[in-house]
C-alpha cells in the first residue's frame, strides 16, 4: 500500500505541474476571470495533496495501521472528487453538484486520519 500512496502522489504532482503549466500560458486566454481563479484554487489544491500522498507513503513505511492507509485513501477519494469537480466546472461548465464539497470533505478528513496515526500505537 505504501508504493500506491507514493505514486499517486507523484502522478498527481507530475500532473498538478502540466496543468499549471497550462493554465499559466494557455488557459488565461480561454477562460474567463472566475474559472480562472477556480482552476488555480484546484491546482493548488492538487499540488499541496499530492505532496500529502507522499508523506503518507513514506509515514506508512515506518507506521503502517488502518489510519494511515485510511487516510492515502481519503486524500485519493478526495483529490478525485474536489479536483474532478473543479476542473469540471471550471473548464467545462459543469456542475457535478455536491462532488467538490463532498471530496474537500474527504481532504480534510485525510489530514484527521493522518494526524491520528501519529498518536497511535
Amino acid at each position: 500500500m505504501t508504493r500506491l500512496w507514493i505514486g499517486l502522489g507523484a502522478l498527481t504532482g507530475l500532473l498538478a505541474v502540466a496543468l499549471a503549466a497550462w493554465a499559466a500560458h494557455a488557459a488565461p486566454t480561454r477562460l474567463d476571470p472566475r474559472a480562472l481563479a477556480a482552476l488555480e484554487n484546484a491546482l493548488r489544491m492538487q499540488g499541496w495533496h499530492a505532496l500529502a500522498l507522499l508523506a503518507t507513503g513514506l509515514w506508512a513505511e515506518r507506521h503502517a495501521s488502518w489510519l494511515t492507509h485510511a487516510a492515502g485513501a481519503a486524500f485519493a477519494a478526495g483529490l478525485l472528487l474536489f479536483c474532478g469537480g473543479v476542473y469540471a466546472s471550471a473548464l467545462a461548465g459543469l456542475s457535478l453538484g455536491p462532488v467538490a464539497p463532498l471530496g474537500g470533505t474527504l481532504l480534510m478528513l485525510g489530514w484527521a486520519l493522518l494526524g491520528l496515526s501519529a498518536f497511535r500505537r
